[in-house]
């Protein structure tokens, strides 16, 4: 990851918009604080990403704690059977 000062980002900001479409620019300023320049469809894709994650942890979270049984294909086919007799 490429690391540019405001200053320098400032100066160069064509390059800098250039090289962030390849891979994250880190923007650090002199009181330690940082910022991270990033192309628009990484960012896309880091959210999809998240809300996928998210929605997988809440999905164990409620398997776990009984509210939801886990499908098993199995137990699916015994209630067709079942169900045919």
């Amino acid at each position: 990851m490429n690391v540019a000062t405001p200053k320098k980002l400032r100066a160069e900001l064509k390059d800098y918009l250039d090289m962030a479409q390849n891979e994250p620019i880190r923007i650090q300023r002199r009181s330690g604080s940082s910022f991270i320049l990033l192309n628009e469809n990484t960012y896309a894709e880091m959210q999809n990403e998240i809300a996928s994650l998210q929605r997988r942890l809440l999905g164990m979270s409620e398997i776990l704690s009984g509210k939801i049984k886990e499908y098993k294909p199995e137990h699916d086919i015994k209630t067709k059977k079942k169900n045919r007799k």
